[in-house]
């Protein structure tokens, strides 16, 4: 299953960037991402490792991520490990008069028990609608701080 979401924000990259390196705190603005928990002992660039207590409706999972990309003001990737695998990046584009468009794209793969392609295709539209709440969140709070 493949999902993109974006927004527009009225920050520029390197001041949004600001919340997406603070990995701890995508809890503050993600609304599935319930608590964060590092493995790696640094918590910033390629090579951090956290699991990710998350929650959609009934079900919880943790999986453990890896930041795979990390390029400040630009771009983060991770890989997922766990219950749902796959690959997740961030994207920031700088737009005219300060702005920043910012892409989440998510490639994951559902498990067979909960119905693999089918129950990814079931889950698609929830999940696609909980990340543009989640954009939403992130962009009132970096437009907020920067006011």
């Amino acid at each position: 299953m493949k999902i993109t979401v974006g927004i527009t924000v009225d920050v520029p990259p390197r001041e949004l960037w600001r919340y997406l390196e603070r990995i701890e705190d995508h809890v503050e603005w993600m609304a599935d991402a319930r608590a964060i928990t590092f493995v790696s002992s640094h918590h910033r660039g390629i090579g951090t490792e956290f699991d990710c207590l998350t929650r959609v409706g009934p079900f919880r999972t943790t999986d453990r991520m890896t930041v795979t990309e990390w390029e400040p003001g630009r771009a983060m990737g991770i890989i997922h490990r766990g219950i749902f695998t796959g690959r997740g990046r961030f994207v920031l584009r700088r737009r005219r008069h300060g702005r920043t468009r910012f892409s989440w794209q998510e490639r994951l793969q559902f498990p067979l028990w909960m119905g693999g392609p089918v129950g990814a295709l079931a889950a698609k539209p929830v999940l696609r609608a909980i990340w543009r709440r989640n954009l939403r969140r992130l962009k009132q709070k970096a437009e907020a701080s920067a006011a």
